[in-house]
């Protein structure tokens, strides 16, 4: 059952598009500071992918000063590494190719990544489950796939494909990575507003633990570990209570191309055990437990000029979605949510709410394009393609150790501080 939300003493209304993690981070948000918000969702019911999700530090503790009862979601939703020993472990990296080793470093653990959650991963659909409880029932409307926006400057009116209309004070867009708010906000024409292809694709696919662990070993199955090679790399962790092996074996297309029409596509078990050809046995032995799963192109945003237009607002995969070698996406449309909720939270009248979404715009838009960027960079140190790194494990190891300090140490206080001092700065100017 969800909380009662107290009253809402404004004179507005927001409508999220998207009912996925960030579409409902956003309404949760919102509802705990009294604003009536209204979620509209393409699909049936919401629903979210089966695969693994990973939340570290910096996501996690954006939950808690979103609403604490999502942060307790959470909890119920998460897997850590089984091993007493490695529950701080982000990833434990190995070197993944049998030309990598010299009798000494066949399958050689090289380096462990630590931080304070370790890798703290859920399943999406468990982790989507805790987010509705938390959601009123009366503030979903499903069916309704939008086609199009416009806005009077006073009010924003959202059309859909089954022919309805609504009128809100004020559209968050959290409708992922084919955002037709982003072709709202950036416009048609604007190359920014498009994916782009970003040379890599990932095979996925999930196992049952009991069957991993009895083919790798309880270390390898039950704890997250990344092999490591020339041009690909494979990542495990257990997710649903340790009752399953999250599997991703990334490839790179050697053109940078993608040439199916769809994004995803059924896997190709031959083409798949060819692209790790020279592997190790542990690499290998994880491939044959894939036997059914997908290949996902990998995709990502060109840095937009803004994330908003007027009344009309951009948020997680709508407005940066990135690849995933960070594991930072859902744990950035969680900020963006809280920095939303906490520069709306000073507005009592329409009026005042582009002021808002433009605070919200200087404010999140260079930390998370940063993080597109940065998930690139990374990708390349998991395949053995940085510049000036390569296959050195040492200076692998040397990067690894510092890269993703400026995401996970980051100070959620002091950025709320910013927005709403950039909101009252603004607004003094009138």
């Amino acid at each position: 059952m969800a909380p009662t939300y107290k009253p809402d003493p404004r004179n507005y209304s927001i409508a999220v598009v998207g009912g996925g993690i960030g579409g409902l981070c956003t309404a949760i948000g919102l509802l705990h500071q009294a604003i009536n918000v209204t979620i509209y969702e393409a699909a049936s019911r919401l629903s979210e992918l089966g695969f693994g999700v990973s939340l570290a530090p910096n996501a996690t503790r954006a939950l808690q000063l979103i609403e604490p009862a999502m942060y307790a979601g959470f909890l119920k939703a998460r897997t850590n590494n089984a091993w007493p020993d490695r529950q701080q472990f982000w990833f434990s990296f190995r070197a993944g190719e049998e030309s990598m080793s010299d009798g000494q470093n066949y399958g050689k653990r090289f380096f462990d990544q630590h931080c304070e959650t370790g890798q703290s991963s859920v399943h999406r659909a468990n982790f989507l489950d805790e987010l509705v409880a938390l959601v009123p029932k009366e503030i979903a409307r499903f069916g309704k796939r939008l086609v199009d926006l416009e806005d009077n400057g006073e009010d924003v009116t959202l059309r859909f494909a089954d022919g309805s209309t609504a009128r809100h004070s004020a559209v968050i867009g959290c409708d992922g990575i084919k955002s037709v708010v982003r072709q709202f906000v950036l416009g048609k024409n604007d190359p920014a507003t498009y994916p782009v292809v970003s040379g890599k694709y990932a095979y996925r696919g999930l196992v049952p633990m009991e069957e991993a662990a009895g083919v790798l070993g309880d270390e390898l199955a039950r704890n997250s570990q990344i092999y490591v090679g020339h041009g690909g790399h494979i990542l495990t962790f257990p997710i649903q209570g340790g009752k399953t092996m999250n599997a991703v074996a990334f490839g790179t297309k050697e053109d940078g191309e993608w040439r199916h029409p769809e994004w995803v596509i059924p896997m190709d078990k031959e083409a798949m055990l060819e692209d790790f050809k020279g592997w190790i046995a542990p690499a290998q032995q994880i491939l044959g437990l894939m036997r059914k799963g997908d290949i996902w192109a990998l995709f990502d945003h060109p840095p937009a000029h803004t994330y908003t237009k007027g009344r009309v607002y951009l948020l997680g995969d709508a407005a940066h979605a990135s690849t995933p070698h960070n594991g930072a996406g859902a744990g950035q449309a969680v900020e963006d949510a809280l920095i939303l909720a906490q520069v709306m939270a000073l507005v009592y009248n329409k009026k005042d709410i582009p002021r808002a979404l433009s605070a919200y715009d200087k404010v999140r838009r260079p930390r998370s394009q940063r993080l597109v960027k940065e998930s690139r960079v990374t990708g390349l140190l998991y395949d053995l393609q940085a510049p000036k790194v390569e296959d050195d494990l040492e200076k692998v190891a040397a990067s690894l150790k510092v890269n993703k300090i400026w995401l996970w140490n980051h100070d959620h206080e002091a950025e709320i501080k910013k927005v709403q001092q950039v909101f009252l700065e603004e607004s003094a100017k009138l």
